[in-house]
């Protein structure tokens, strides 16, 4: 499409790998299964990462590009309510108020080159091309510049495969799958031609299939099993292309990074915490059947979103709420005390209850939930207003882990990591 690009040796490539945990990465190099990353954690530094609060791609995703946490950025959710409201609304890209990679390096006279960055929709104008990941609903408004995406129309591209399909039919997933892969391939033989500084591409279908079939991992007799390990090793060659066109164009590894937006495990229950809230007293509704949180009762104290935030119903926040903001500290600790105890079959269920103002910062602190309840592994937190039973199961085998994302670099960036630390990693190798 362009020009070839200049050599430059402080190109930054990135590549994203969307809910791959750091033991399935170490697991599925050391089986052969990925032999090229296991040749490129022989060379570098395979560091384990936290995912962000909450551990869903929207937050982490946008925790990653910007920098920062939601109390900067603004996006606590895939959903959220309209302020003053109890009406859904979906936070989009218009939604982050926080500055970009792509937008600082603009600042440098540098350009990027984005594909299917999640949580960028719709895409905006960078210096560079950007195509959004999900959540996107038209293509037309999912490319920037628009010129790009006729482009992408003749390779068919496409953003995501189709999820309610693939959650019944599991054959169908792996046909959408590859033809997705292949797509994310195609789009990269388009654009690494380009003139860039920056180019990074996300994977995420691998999150998919760890929703939908976490078990063919787990299980060697598991009929998708092979399927499981032929779709990694397809990835592991698109890597292998990525990281060896980018030596041949830097001369060195020293750019080029991959992680993870948060980790991932089975899940043995799900957990819907408004059903907690009501059997313990806090939460109530003016209807036996709710549809949603317009159904809330003003006597209700306390209720959740997906995936595992409580918010307190406070008066001048929400229309119908009475909790006096002098109230909120000693609630908010009443209600950390009483969830912790939570147990299913005699084993917890609770990791953690964090506390949204001491783990959050910025301006936008106040604008999130209040409590974020982290389960344990297996244990997947849930917001839906409808179910009558605190404990379930759905078609979903995997779930979201906050411990267990992965960083690979060349250098070694310590220990501790978070997924908002990677912004200045990479700015580093600009300066």
């Amino acid at each position: 499409m362009g020009l070839f690009k200049r050599r430059k040796s402080n190109r930054v490539c990135i590549i994203g790998l969307d809910g791959v945990p750091y033991p399935m990465l170490q697991d599925l190099s050391q089986r052969g299964v990925m032999p090229h990353i296991a040749d490129l954690i022989s060379s570098g530094r395979l560091h384990a990462m936290k995912a962000s609060l909450p551990e869903i791609s929207s937050v982490s995703w946008t925790d990653f590009m910007t920098g920062n946490n939601p109390g900067t950025h603004g996006i606590f959710g895939f959903t959220d309510l309209k302020p003053g409201s109890y009406d859904l609304r979906f936070p989009n890209f218009s939604d982050v108020k926080s500055a970009t990679i792509w937008d600082r390096l603009a600042q440098q006279g540098k350009k990027s080159i984005v594909i299917n960055q999640p949580s960028t929709y719709p895409a905006r104008r960078i210096s560079g091309v950007l195509i959004s990941g999900f959540v996107a609903i038209e293509m037309s408004k999912a490319v920037y510049p628009l010129k790009v995406k006729d482009a992408l129309d003749k390779i068919g591209y496409v953003i995501d495969i189709d999820t309610l399909k693939a959650r019944e039919d599991h054959d169908f997933l792996w046909r959408d799958l590859t033809r997705t892969l292949a797509g994310r391939e195609k789009a990269w033989d388009l654009l690494w031609e380009e003139d860039w500084d920056l180019f990074e591409i996300v994977i995420t279908g691998t999150d998919r299939v760890q929703h939908f079939l976490w078990e063919a991992y787990t299980d060697s007799s598991h009929s998708f099993h092979q399927a499981f390990l032929d779709y990694y090793h397809k990835i592991d060659g698109l890597i292998r292309r990525i990281s060896q066109s980018f030596e041949r164009l830097t001369g060195s590894r020293e750019g080029l990074f991959l992680l993870s937006d948060h980790g991932f495990t089975g899940i043995q229950q799900e957990v819907y915490l408004n059903v907690w809230l009501e059997q313990a007293g806090y939460l109530h509704f003016t209807t036996a059947e709710p549809k949603s949180l317009a159904d809330l009762d003003s006597s209700s104290a306390a209720f959740a979103m997906d995936p595992n935030r409580i918010y307190i119903h406070t008066a001048g926040r929400y229309p119908r709420g009475q909790i006096d903001a002098g109230e909120k500290a000693a609630l908010k600790q009443e209600l950390t005390a009483r969830i912790k105890t939570l147990e299913h079959d005699g084993a917890p269920v609770v990791q953690e209850v964090f506390d949204a103002e001491q783990v959050y910062a910025g301006p936008l602190v106040a604008s999130g939930p209040d409590l974020i309840v982290l389960g344990q592994p297996g244990f997947d937190m849930k917001g839906s207003v409808k179910k009558k039973q605190l404990f379930g199961r759905t078609q979903l085998q995997g779930m979201h882990t906050y411990e267990n994302a992965f960083f690979w670099a060349v250098q070694d960036y310590g220990e501790d990591l978070r997924i908002s630390d990677l912004a200045e990693f990479i700015m580093g190798r600009f300066q």
